[in-house]
């Protein structure tokens, strides 16, 4: 039990790194990139790229493909992105959903179907563990993924609180109109979000390699757990998405331990969809201002619906017994 909850916990790291870039692009640009999940995946293939056909060192291939990802990140933004936000909520959704189907037939076509690894590269790191106990031992690699989380997300709250790029991406997420008048341009702001966030989830997904196999069709998969973090550690939060990971992390090794393997991914989507719920009527609730007004007015018709039917059965006994 206890090494279950410490393995959702570290797993949590990774959800965090996935989940930071498409919170990040939400909370600023208000946009949801259903290709989110591939692009992780891109950046996990860059990283092979590297180290396969360039015969790179895994740790140099995954810093070279860093500012690959960035790249791919502004040109996506302004030539793309841009483009579709003005357009409204839905034709977004279609262009990354149609962009995701292109990186996926892309890699294909490029390396092929075949599950592909970083673990063979990166030597003992990929299974040795520290040995806490006789029952209890911690695996290196996640230790490293979720210190990793931390650094980075605190980085980048230090960033967003005490540089200038910060306060505009704040500014330009808080009121982009306001932002716009007091000399921000949100269209760069927008560019450097997009950037720092292809940043995270090709690091995020460098990182899927080297702790499991990978396939060009693992992206929306992903995509998934990246949104399951943000809906559940509360859309627009770094931390949050800390929070959203490790919940989702445990309770994904506790369904696997405490029922089975096949429960692994149910039990993370039954805990996003409590979650859900309980925001959902969290807000009605408020909206009519408190539990007990709101069953007061439920309960209204339901009182007006006993009483009617109480006088009805009054009135046809009545009639029955006038016979």
């Amino acid at each position: 039990m206890l090494d279950s909850l410490i393995q959702g916990l570290l797993l949590g790291g990774y959800y965090a790194m996935l989940a930071a870039g498409l919170s990040l692009m939400f909370g600023v640009a208000k946009f949801i990139n259903l290709a989110h999940g591939d692009l992780a995946i891109l950046g996990a293939y860059l990283v092979l790229f590297g180290v396969d056909w360039l015969g790179l060192s895994p740790w140099l291939a995954v810093l070279l493909s860093l500012p690959v990802m960035a790249l791919v990140g502004w040109l996506l933004q302004k030539f793309l992105f841009t483009r579709t936000q003005a357009a409204g909520f839905l034709l977004p959704l279609l262009v990354t959903f149609g962009l995701g189907a292109v990186l996926q037939n892309g890699l294909f076509g490029v390396f092929g179907s075949d599950t592909r690894s970083l673990a063979n590269y990166i030597g003992d790191l990929s299974w040795d563990s520290w040995q806490i106990t006789n029952e209890l031992s911690v695996g290196k690699l996640p230790v490293m993924t979720f210190a990793m989380a931390i650094v980075v997300l605190s980085g980048l709250q230090l960033m967003l609180s005490f540089t200038r790029l910060g306060r505009s991406i704040r500014a330009t997420a808080s009121d982009p109109e306001a932002a716009e008048l007091n000399g921000i341009n949100s269209h760069a702001v927008h560019r450097a979000v997009a950037v720092i966030a292809m940043v995270l989830t090709g690091l995020a997904g460098s990182l899927l390699a080297m702790r499991a196999q990978v396939t060009p069709y693992d992206g929306p998969m992903q995509l998934i757990f990246a949104f399951e973090a943000v809906v559940i550690g509360g859309i627009g939060s770094l931390w949050g998405t800390l929070v959203g990971g490790i919940v989702l992390g445990i309770s994904q090794s506790l369904g696997a331990t405490l029922i089975s393997s096949q429960w692994f991914q149910l039990t993370g989507h039954l805990v996003f969809l409590a979650v859900l719920s309980v925001r959902f009527y969290g807000t009605i609730v408020h909206q009519r201002g408190g539990w007990w007004i709101l069953i007061k007015q439920l309960a209204g018709p339901m009182t007006r619906w006993s009483s009617q039917a109480s006088i009805k059965a009054k009135a046809t006994k009545t009639r029955i017994k006038n016979r």
